[in-house]
């Protein structure tokens, strides 16, 4: 059974995401420990949400919903545990998917439709990386794999089919649009780039669409260098930090660290220079965060962090936005009618063996007997084939409609084949209504 934990910009504030985000590697090995309940796990770490997709060990169906409370529970406790938040506060701050609902949840966010800003195209590359990350770890199963693939199918074909992702604006170019009124020329800006990742790499090519060109680097983890070399700005080294804060009209901050890399102390320092800029704007675009939001207070500093601007997100392209929420949900009825058909197999495949394993002993007593031809046979094994055409169609279609258990009685009672019970399907949505709102 797939779970998925949620915790987004949605259901919780900005600062239990960035704990989230800054414990992600421990929740996710905390996950794999829980050998009981979790088969596989992928965890998605972004800017404005947490998500653990789990594939968790199938459930007593009778003990239901009781046993998918008790597995919800000790999921929660787990990351609770992992993250030192307390395990009140992360259920209120989130919701929790179960079954075809992880599938539409995943297309859905997978597709820019949960994101701050509806529409944004990074997202979908993070859910790509997430399940990439996973594989590496070796906590990828077959279940995780086949939902996450379809996933990414799904957010292409969003992309190719609305207007959504050109609509959509992500955290980076929404922060701009926010600086403008604050920037009379864009050629004229000072910007100190602090990352060297992706968004870094994002940031830097909507600085630049806005026409600015002076602009310096520096990493927390030394990588400003290379970063310079393949992007054409100037690098700064931990010793030149202050100059280049002093000296920038604008920062923009994107790494990964988990500790403030801009501190108030280093920026009042940074201030005080006699050749310092007179104003600056601080874009925080880190979680965890990047920048001490303390920095606030100093004289002549703007912070625009992404609470601030996640307040500020449009609202959605509304055509756009529902062509693409329908063919998510055209999406997710697929997988859930092809989960469906799966209850079946067994008496599909049952059947199968049933009618050709009587036609293999009729062949074989027809050869005893002298009686061999090889267009007979094959006359006999196409005939076979015909006449379970029909069962197996009828039988998918009966699964879809949630009907796979008369198909199995009556496989049973007309064969004489004995099948396994087909799974009940479960109709679990979230744990809890009121906190299910992603």
């Amino acid at each position: 059974m797939l779970l998925c934990f949620s915790s987004s910009h949605r259901t919780a504030e900005f600062d239990l995401l960035e704990r989230l985000e800054r414990h992600a590697p421990a929740v996710t090995a905390a996950l794999a420990e829980q050998h009981g309940i979790v088969a596989g796990s992928v965890v998605l770490a972004t800017c404005n949400r947490f998500e653990a997709y789990l594939d968790v060990h199938a459930l007593d169906v009778d003990a239901q919903p009781l046993a998918a409370g008790a597995t919800t529970d000790q999921v929660i406790e787990t990351v609770a545990a992992a993250s030192g938040i307390d395990a009140a506060l992360l259920r209120s701050s989130s919701a929790v998917y179960s079954d075809d609902a992880v599938a539409e949840h995943l297309f859905s966010v997978s597709s820019g439709l949960e994101s701050v800003v509806v529409g944004e195209g990074e997202i979908a590359g993070q859910v790509r990386r997430a399940l990439e990350s996973a594989r590496a770890s070796g906590t990828v199963t077959a279940s995780l794999e086949r939902v996450f693939q379809v996933a990414s199918r799904t957010s292409r074909g969003v992309k190719n089919q609305t207007g959504i992702m050109t609509a959509g604006r992500s955290m980076v170019r929404l922060a701009l649009e926010l600086a403008e009124s604050r920037i009379s020329d864009w050629a004229a800006v000072r910007v100190l780039l602090v990352g060297t990742g992706k968004y870094a790499g994002a940031s830097l090519a909507a600085l630049r669409e806005r026409g600015v060109v002076d602009v310096q680097v520096f990493s927390p983890t030394g990588r400003a260098a290379k970063f310079a070399l393949s992007h054409d700005v100037v690098p700064v080294e931990s010793d030149d930090l202050l100059e280049a804060l002093g000296a920038a009209d604008l920062v923009v901050t994107c790494s990964a660290v988990t500790d403030h890399v801009i501190t108030r102390s280093l920026l009042a320092d940074a201030i005080a220079a006699p050749d310092a800029a007179e104003r600056r704007l601080v874009i925080d675009l880190g979680l965890p965060r990047n920048v001490d939001p303390a920095v606030a207070a100093l004289r002549d500093v703007e912070l625009l962090d992404l609470e601030t601007i996640s307040i500020h997100a449009p609202v959605e392209e509304l055509n756009a936005a529902a062509d693409a929420r329908e063919l998510v949900g055209a999406a997710a009825a697929e997988f859930a009618a092809q989960n469906a058909e799966q209850a079946v197999t067994p008496a599909l495949v049952a059947l199968r063996t049933h009618v050709f394993g009587i036609l293999d002993a009729e062949i074989a007593r027809a050869r005893s007997r002298g009686d061999s031809s090889e267009q007979t046979e094959a006359a006999l094994r196409h005939l076979a084939g015909v006449l379970l055409h029909t069962p197996s169609v009828r039988g998918r279609e009966l699964a879809r409609n949630g009907e796979a258990q008369a198909f199995v009685d009556a496989t049973s009672a007309l064969f004489g084949v004995e099948v396994e019970e087909a799974p009940r399907p479960h109709a679990l949505r979230a744990v809890d209504d009121e906190t299910a709102a992603s």
